[in-house]
């Protein structure tokens, strides 16, 4: 009988697909829009783009506004503001730099931090939909702000302990030195940046394919199959808000799991030995 129910399923999705009012799963095209303003010039603009524009432009809004007349007691905004700008600062930058390289470094954390957790969020915003990280040049870019960061770290504490402790660490066989060294570098300056921009992309790929799958299906399954299909679609319905919650969840993960990434590379890079 469940085999059955399932090969119906699927038979009606597919000849849906092939309507142009039936159901359209999402595919990887999602993340190539077309171009909308200005197109065929250098400064063309896609519907990411705009969405990158958008979250950039909120939040330089927002700490403006919560900066701009900080009061000694502050109101419920001014403290939301405090309490983000406090975590980055405590949490990740005094945490893991002390006090005086956390000051030090504590702007491009910050800025790292809610860069990715605001162009995250826009994922699960109705009418924008897909995350500002969700294609490469984003998270490449925060990746090699990040990889630049901590090499002048390095070689603005100690240029000869920096490369030392980056192709050389002590305690090692004479034997394996050179081996060690091309496995730390290739450690250090190739994998670094690529996991950094790998992980943020894939994980905003997925939640986006997983939430326009839920929500497509739903509409659907609510909207075109009808009938007792609407069942499916009230349990496409609940995984997709559920999902959606789940989103909130990573899209902080990974700004913060970005950010103290970061911070661990330039402490390992000002470290005396590691």
């Amino acid at each position: 009988m469940e085999p059955a129910l399932f090969t119906e399923a699927a038979t009606l999705i597919a000849k849906a697909a092939s309507s142009d009012d039936g159901f359209h799963p999402p595919s990887i095209t999602d993340f190539f829009p077309p171009e909308i303003l200005f197109a065929g010039t250098p400064f063309a603009l896609t519907r990411i783009n705009l969405i990158q524009i958008i979250a950039t432009v909120v939040l330089i809004v927002l700490f403006v506004l919560g900066t701009r007349r900080m009061k000694l007691v502050p109101g419920r905004f001014q403290s939301v503001v405090e309490y983000g700008l406090d975590f980055v600062r405590n949490g990740i930058a005094h945490d893991l730099l002390g006090r005086k390289d956390g000051n030090r470094f504590l702007p491009i954390l910050t800025t790292i931090f809610f860069m990715v957790l605001f162009m995250n969020l826009t994922g699960i915003i109705p009418g924008l939909q897909v995350a500002g990280t969700a294609i490469i040049a984003v998270p490449m870019l925060l990746a090699l702000v990040s990889y630049v960061t901590f090499i002048y770290a390095g070689l603005k504490k100690s240029p000869k302990k920096f490369l030392r402790n980056s192709f050389a660490p002590s305690g090692i066989p004479t034997a394996l030195v050179w081996f060690v060294a091309i496995l730390e570098f290739i450690s250090t300056f190739i994998i670094r940046p690529v996991t950094l921009t790998l992980r943020l992309l894939m994980n905003m790929i997925v939640g986006h394919l997983m939430l326009v799958l839920f929500f497509s299906a739903t509409w659907f399954f609510f909207f075109t199959a009808g009938h007792w299909w609407a069942l499916l679609g009230a349990g496409t319905l609940a995984f997709g808000f559920a999902f959606t919650l789940f989103e909130i969840l990573v899209a902080v993960l990974q700004a913060y799991i970005f950010a103290i990434l970061t911070a661990v590379y330039i402490q390992l890079a000002i470290a005396d030995e590691h």
